[in-house]
């Protein structure tokens, strides 16, 4: 569907219908519904019940007149003149209203086309007599004005139905005396809502006029199909219909649904003609198959049109009981005019209303007979509406958060014992946005320097919402504003304090506007956001405006694109920069005061990018190059190095100045090509065995001097220790011969220094124990232990495995134990103590 706008005041209206290819027709099913031969193709009658309806309306078909005030109707169409009454042509006043489009002709066959003719489909109502009023030009647009005309032209002529299947967004004063005008001549208005998946179009939105979205096969809502608080009742959305020429097509969209609501109110109508519009209105709802929750919702509304049942249920006065309790409440649109009453004194009424956002819900409640009814809201406010009061004195407003509202009636007169008639009416404002009061430029709220997303709202009449942004940065900026309804045309300014504006409003209703990206220079910027004047609001809906700043960050450490122009980096410190062209290098320069380990740490890199690092010496010899990994954000590299002079060069695969790098410089110092003995008690123990190749650390420059020593690890420094060379097969079930430390565990276990358990398990990978330390050093030593003595241990009695070894160790001094006595046996040893006691042991 296309939206069409003038540059002038008039606001186009569309019809509401999508292409031909979105249904596949069933062509295989059946019906024994009459005599018209295409009828087997009109499956959408058997879901609102068409044929049981035909059966209810018996004789009583009073013939009502249907107005079509759409592009004019095919008159010539055989299986339409039979009950055609004459219309208007509003464009051309000399013509009769004969349809140049299509779509009126597709509205009038779904309600009138002549039943048991022998020719093409059946109507749905054939007490239906069509009005056929020319109001759109033949591309399907038309204006507000000739929109009312042919409303009114419809109610002055006799019209009992309007069916109005076409729409626009906004919202009309003189639209809206026009509805009015037809409910106060008790002519009820039918319009579809459009299939935009947005909010409601227009008129179907007044509350007077009952509004119908589509569902497709299954019953469910077309995700086209538009919805919200003023939605009213379903109907299908795939229909077989007359075309021009006196043919017949299949058709989609909630214009082909509310023809078929217009059908059936003529049906029930003809059953009833004392009815009000009202009550036909109110019949059609009430009658309606729930589709989604019980009662009201605003992607369903009331449910889908069931027919039948319109015909053959009697009509409820009160279609809300029981609603006597809170978690009875009928639910209710926040924008709808309903009639109920309540029976007595002691009856209550309560309804429950959804708020789409946080707002303001308007209730107004008259009531009949000089009575009172009492208003209560779950917030705790209540009000006293009296009858004979002007409405604006009946208006009571709460301000709510999204969600349901509950709101209680009850008589004034608790002891009252007659039935009492109210009409409720429900209204909702939207919230003010926290950026007001910022309708001028002067007002302007003042936004952060940075990107940012911000919803606001019209929440008045003529709303225009202001935005400053002080800029201290040249960059670019780009402009996003979107909205969640239909019922807002956006538009964008934008202005350097100054300097000409610039005007961004591309899209229709609904629509995004996007500005392109622009450059900017430091200085004051003002962003206006509104709606295009003929929807000048209230609006309920919300815009989002997103807002992307991207600053061009200046490189403090600039010059420094060659060596001897390098930036000295401290350690530790940060230092950021940018690549301004592809071509662009930084140098950096560290100096190492003794030998270390230099830890090179860079952040913050594009994602997007790759950058290389190159490390030289104090004579530009190149020492290693690095490169971050595709998709990375950092590059780390660590290498250890001499005392001296270091330079670092950087460069980018491309350039970029959206973001910093960031780059820190630490170093460690090195004990024996170790950054983690340095001041540690076992720092020359560990050296000592390092030098002589007897031990190693991890491959990170680092011994882990406090960490637990495996079992694997001891049988492997031992070996190695004391030059072991011969070896036995091990038959352990938790060793296997591809183990890393197979050998030299097999071959302290030949010299006897080493075992396994009796489980047959040796437990490479576990940790060992202080006391099976001490077993292997003293077996190392040929030390076998002995009993005599006393225990040199605290925490060691007469009774334990260990107790010969670390008698005779103590004895001749190879162990001493903690300061307090204990010697913790089962404790995990540390590297740095199995070292230090291998020092001992091996130069003993």
């Amino acid at each position: 569907m296309t939206y069409l706008r003038y540059v002038g005041p008039m606001i186009l209206i569309s019809m509401l219908v999508l292409g031909l290819t979105n249904f596949v027709p069933n062509v295989d099913a059946a019906y024994a519904v009459s005599s018209d031969p295409m009828r087997v193709k009109q499956t959408y009658l058997d879901m609102i019940r068409v044929d049981q309806a035909w059966a209810a309306a018996g004789d009583a078909r009073t013939p009502i007149v249907v107005a079509v005030v759409d592009t004019g109707v095919d008159l010539g169409h055989p299986d339409l003149t039979g009950n055609l009454v004459d219309g208007v042509n509003l464009l051309q006043a000399s013509k009769k209203p004969f349809d140049d489009n299509g779509h009126g002709t597709n509205v009038a066959g779904l309600i009138a086309a002549v039943v048991n003719n022998d020719k093409g489909i059946a109507g749905i109502a054939p007490n239906a007599r069509i009005m056929p009023i020319k109001a759109l030009e033949a591309d399907g647009t038309g204006g507000e004005a000739k929109l009312g005309e042919g409303i009114k032209y419809a109610v002055d002529h006799g019209a009992k139905i309007v069916v109005l299947s076409l729409g626009l967004n906004k919202y009309s004063d003189y639209l809206a005396g026009i509805v009015q005008y037809a409910e106060d001549h008790n002519v009820l208005l039918v319009a579809a809502v459009g299939n935009e998946s947005t909010s409601v179009k227009y008129p179907a939105a007044y509350p007077t006029v009952l509004s119908v979205g589509g569902v497709g096969p299954n019953k469910q809502a077309d995700s086209r199909s538009n919805y919200g608080s003023e939605l009213d009742i379903m109907a299908p959305w795939d229909v077989y219909t007359t075309a021009l020429g006196g043919g017949y097509q299949y058709q989609d969209g909630s214009s082909m649904a509310a023809p078929q609501v217009a059908a059936a109110a003529a049906l029930v109508w003809g059953k009833y003609p004392a009815m009000s519009a009202y009550q036909v209105r109110s019949q059609l709802e009430q009658t309606a198959t729930d589709l989604m929750s019980k009662g009201w919702d605003a992607k369903t509304g009331y449910g889908l049109l069931n027919i039948e049942k319109a015909l053959t249920e009697p009509y409820k006065q009160d279609r809300f009981e029981p609603n006597d309790l809170a978690s009875q409440a009928a639910s209710l649109p926040n924008h709808t005019i309903v009639k109920a009453n309540l029976s007595s004194g002691q009856d209550l009424d309560w309804y429950a209303i959804d708020a789409a956002y946080d707002g303001f819900i308007q209730v107004v409640v008259q009531p009949e007979d000089g009575a009172g009814i009492r208003v209560k809201f779950d917030s705790g406010q209540s009000f006293d509406a009296t009858s004979g009061t002007d409405e604006g004195k009946q208006t009571f407003t709460v301000a709510v958060t999204k969600g349901i509202t509950y709101v209680q009636l009850e008589n004034v007169d608790r002891a009252r014992q007659t039935l009492l008639n109210y009409t409720l009416r429900t209204d909702f404002i939207i919230y003010t946005d926290p950026f007001e009061d910022n309708d001028k430029q002067y007002k302007a709220f003042t936004l952060p320097e940075r990107s940012q997303t911000i919803k606001g709202t019209f929440h008045k009449t003529d709303d225009i919402d202001w935005f400053a942004m002080t800029l201290e940065h040249s960059g670019t900026m780009r402009l996003r504003l979107s909205t969640d309804t239909g019922r807002i045309d956006p538009m964008l300014l934008f202005q350097k304090e100054g300097e000409k504006s610039t005007t961004i409003d591309q899209a229709g209703d609904g629509g995004i506007e996007v500005s392109s990206q622009m450059d900017v220079l430091p200085g004051q910027y003002y962003i206006r956001v509104s709606n295009v004047k003929d929807y000048a609001g209230p609006i309920t809906g919300e815009y989002t405006l997103e807002i992307e700043y991207t600053p061009k960050l200046i490189d403090a450490n600039e010059p420094n694109d060659k060596s001897y122009q390098a930036t000295f980096a401290a350690m530790n410190a940060g230092y950021e920069g940018v690549f301004n062209t592809n071509e662009d290098v930084d140098w950096f320069e560290f100096r190492l005061t003794s030998n270390s380990l230099a830890q090179i740490r860079l952040t913050n890199i594009p994602t997007s990018r790759t950058l290389y690092a190159t490390l030289y010496n104090h004579s530009l010899q190149e020492q290693g190059t690095y490169r971050s990994e595709s998709g990375s954000n950092q590059l780390n590299f660590e290498k250890p190095l001499p005392e001296g002079t270091y330079y670092i060069k950087l460069q980018a695969n491309q350039w970029f100045m959206s973001q910093m790098y960031r780059l820190q410089v630490s170093s460690y110092g090195l004990v024996s090509g170790y950054v983690d003995i340095t001041g540690h008690w076992a720092r020359d123990a560990i050296s000592k065995l390092t030098e002589q190749g007897m031990i190693s650390g991890y491959g990170d420059y680092r011994f882990a001097p406090n960490q637990s020593i495996t079992r694997a690890e001891a049988a492997t420094v031992l070996s190695r220790a004391l030059r072991l060379s011969k070896r036995k097969d091990l038959r352990f079930s938790d060793l296997a011969v591809s183990h890393w430390a197979y050998a030299d565990i097999a071959k302290t276990v030949q010299a006897a220094i080493v075992d396994g358990y009796p489980d047959g398990t040796f437990k490479p990978d576990g940790k060992l124990t202080r006391m099976e330390m001490t077993q292997m050093l003293a077996r190392s030593m040929n030390m076998t232990g002995k009993l005599r003595g006393s225990t040199p241990f605290s925490d060691v009695n007469e009774s334990y495995w260990g107790i010969g070894i670390l008698k005779q160790m103590a004895a001749d001094g190879w162990i001493s134990g903690f300061p307090d006595g204990t010697f913790h046996p089962e404790a995990q040893a540390t590297r740095a103590e199995f070292v230090t006691m291998l020092d001992r042991v091996v130069s003993r």
